[in-house]
């Protein structure tokens, strides 16, 4: 959970997701590429998984994505293997402008992602499947998600809303390069829908590395961590939590109210986000319905 787990998680997922932009094609295409795991997911969940070609090196779900070729990620996307895999589509970051003008030059339609929130996260999932060629999928896959978000917030609508630091990154087994969600993106929509109040919503950014004095003066009630390290044991966890008993004035520390949170689902905004931020709104309100 470290600075390397979070640049590992920057790589592997890009955290969030606002646009997609792609060139416009003639037919739905028929070998797609994707080097975004959370939209590798959405086309499997949308049954545009016989399409996939190809993978990055950080899929892990479902189960048939690691069957795929991988093809390298955000920081080592190989082009020569994904040309290899002769792909009318591939899907990718928008930060990786070589690599998308390199594909657009050999004729290869891309779709590219850049960072957003939960709202546009639905959006680029619905503009996927009209581009895959399943825009009738993907719409009952979105509305499947904002079905079960109305359902959590309905839920959590009565609780008071705890003050929650949210924190995505960390060396392990210390407290330091802490990062933790601003205001904006993702990991803050998530919070937010679960009936969670963030302690930095106030920073008009995605993330923040804080201090141990910052996290001191924001006082949140509660501290929830995300994690997707798959070396994570019962003990490792229990570990981990523990080391936030050395900022003993935090309120949630005293009333133990830390919990670290394991699977991808909590940092690859995709088609099982609402059960992520499930998880999220029964630990922020345990005796909820």
């Amino acid at each position: 959970m470290g600075k390397t787990w979070m640049t590992h998680v920057n790589r592997a997922c890009g955290l969030v997701l606002l646009t997609a932009s792609f060139t416009v094609a003639q037919a739905s295409p028929d070998r797609i590429v994707s080097l975004v795991p959370a939209l590798t997911e959405a086309l499997f969940a949308m049954d545009a998984g016989d399409a996939v070609v190809g993978v990055s090196s950080f899929d892990t779900y479902p189960p048939e994505a690691m069957s795929r070729p991988r093809v390298g990620g955000l920081i080592d996307p190989d082009l020569e293997r994904i040309l290899a895999l002769r792909p009318d589509l591939v899907v990718l970051y928008g930060s990786q402008t070589d690599q998308i003008a390199q594909l657009r030059r050999a004729g290869i339609q891309v779709f590219a992602l850049t960072h957003g929130g939960l709202r546009e996260t639905l959006s680029v999932i619905r503009t996927l499947g009209t581009r895959a060629g399943h825009p009738a999928a993907a719409a009952a896959l979105v509305g499947s998600i904002e079905d079960r978000l109305a359902d959590i917030r309905r839920r959590v609508a009565s609780f008071d809303r705890p003050s929650v630091l949210l924190v995505f990154g960390r060396e392990p087994g210390t407290l330091r390069n802490i990062y933790a969600s601003g205001g904006r993106g993702f990991l803050h929509d998530m919070l937010e829908a679960a009936g969670g109040r963030n302690v930095f919503a106030d920073i008009p950014r995605e993330s923040v590395q804080l201090t141990s004095e910052a996290i001191l003066r924001a006082a949140p009630e509660v501290i929830l961590e995300l994690t997707y390290d798959d070396r994570m044991t019962p003990d490792t966890q229990a570990n981990e939590i523990a080391v936030w008993s050395r900022l003993s004035s935090i309120p949630a520390v005293g009333t133990r109210r830390v919990s670290l949170l394991l699977g991808h689902q909590f940092v690859q905004p995709g088609p099982r986000m609402a059960e992520a931020i499930d998880v999220i709104a029964k630990t922020l309100h345990p005796t909820g319905p």
